[in-house]
């Protein structure tokens, strides 16, 4: 089983550890009484959402013998306004993946693998959550 702890240090300020000891600092904007010293942590889901699949995308690709040089993710979401709780509806996740010898059919099935079947945290979302992916394969040397 996972464990986290969370404490309340001041206005709307939480710190988070792990049992290994990694932190976080979550905080509110000052709009909702916090200062902004941290993560809000509606943020953290788009965060864990991103690793989650960025893992399992790098997993993948090794597997099929494709060699990254680089995985980023920008991961974006939208939250409904018109009721509570003001969950992500739409989460859009855009995958650059750097490599001259990656292919975009690789990249392509390491993103479906990683959203029908690998990824936890996608696989939390229920039907509310409508999530959206797109990617792009940068190669270095093309740009010589």
């Amino acid at each position: 089983m996972d464990s986290v702890r969370v404490r309340w240090s001041s206005a709307r300020q939480f710190v988070g550890w792990d049992e290994a000891g990694h932190g976080i600092v979550m905080d509110a904007s000052a709009t909702y009484k916090g200062e902004g010293t941290g993560t809000r942590p509606i943020e953290l889901v788009l965060y864990a959402l991103g690793g989650c699949t960025a893992m399992d995308v790098v997993s993948v690709l090794e597997k099929k013998r494709q060699h990254p040089a680089g995985v980023e993710l920008v991961v974006e979401g939208v939250q409904r306004e018109d009721d509570y709780p003001h969950f992500y509806e739409r989460i859009n996740v855009h995958y650059i993946v750097t490599g001259d010898d990656v292919t975009e059919q690789a990249v392509a099935r390491a993103i479906e693998l990683s959203e029908e079947k690998y990824c936890s945290v996608k696989g939390m979302f229920g039907p509310q959550v409508q999530v959206t992916t797109s990617f792009e394969v940068i190669r270095p040397d093309a740009a010589l």
